[in-house]
């Protein structure tokens, strides 16, 4: 019934064990290894993982501690959001502790991808401090965009989690910055104002916010001018993530926890009726998630390392 121990099943017609080991002695002990699943098929998503702006700014860190020296520069909070990446600088000798009040004046400060308000910057001026500003280049153009719709007269608006680093940062551009998002009341949140200049979030998706300023606009302002402030390389990843949602049966999306476009994505595929998992690395599958499916998507956040999703892409087709 049973093939000879020691047996590569690649054909045995139940499928359920791949070897069957058996003792020295001959004797029938059995042991199944795992199941095969010879009909995975694994696609990656055709735009994926690290944007130049987070290159950037890994490599502004690195070199930034390997002139001052490990334990010489602080950045204020993590560089990127994404955990093995932010292990990884402080093992090289980057604090990210983020505190500018405990910073020794011989020290370093880096700010991170996502920026920092007007009033950071003047407060390192004022403790004489040396900076290496990794800020993304779309990121500051979204600060000097909302510091001239100020200046030209407009009420500022941004499409964007408030609670974000980077908005937080980018608001502090202008004076009473009104921030919204999905779920926010815009009677409440949004008074009359004549002239409204609206800005996003670089990490939003163009269908949030055309939602958004559709709704804004189904209120009577006499004008309303709109920045396109998406970030592309951020865009390109979701159309691509949408895209392979439509042709796999479950989507993993690698990334950090806390990135806000790495969930995005995530929310995206999920949107499309597709099976979705967000985790950061291979540490966290589980093989449940694959049950019964046969086609695999991955794809990756912004902020996620290369070798991150080509170790994932390789353990899950080895299934």
């Amino acid at each position: 019934m049973f093939p000879k121990p020691g047996t590569l099943l690649v054909d045995w017609p139940i499928g359920v064990y791949d070897v069957y080991a058996a003792d020295r002695a001959g004797d029938a002990a059995r042991m199944p290894l795992r199941r095969r699943r010879k009909d995975m098929k694994v696609k990656l998503a055709s735009s994926r993982g690290f944007c130049f702006g987070v290159e950037d700014a890994i490599e502004l860190a690195e070199v930034a501690v390997q002139e001052h020296g490990p334990g010489r520069v602080v950045a204020l909070g993590p560089v990127i959001h994404n955990q093995q990446v932010v292990k990884k600088l402080e093992r090289a000798g980057l604090d990210q502790s983020g505190d500018l009040e405990t910073i020794d004046p011989s020290q370093t400060v880096l700010i991170r991808s996502h920026g920092a308000s007007p009033e950071t910057f003047e407060k390192v001026k004022r403790l004489g401090l040396r900076v290496v500003d990794a800020t993304c280049v779309l990121v500051q153009r979204a600060q000097k965009v909302v510091k001239q719709l100020h200046e030209d007269g407009y009420h500022v608006v941004m499409i964007g989690d408030r609670n974000h680093p980077e908005v937080k940062g980018v608001i502090g551009y202008a004076p009473n910055v009104t921030v919204i998002d999905q779920g926010t009341d815009l009677e409440s949140a949004l008074p009359y104002k004549e002239r409204l200049g609206i800005v996003a979030q670089t990490t939003h998706s163009p269908e949030h916010v055309a939602d958004m300023v559709a709704q804004i606009l189904k209120r009577p302002f006499q004008e309303v001018k709109i920045v396109n402030t998406l970030c592309l390389e951020v865009t390109r990843r979701q159309e691509a993530a949408v895209e392979l949602s439509s042709e796999v049966d479950v989507m993993f999306v690698l990334g950090g926890l806390h990135s806000a476009n790495t969930r995005e994505l995530a929310r995206l595929c999920s949107e499309k009726g597709c099976a979705t998992h967000h985790i950061e690395t291979w540490a966290q599958f589980k093989p449940e998630m694959v049950e019964g499916k046969r086609f695999a998507g991955v794809t990756a956040g912004a902020s996620t390392p290369k070798d991150v999703i080509e170790e994932f892409a390789q353990n899950l087709e080895s299934l």
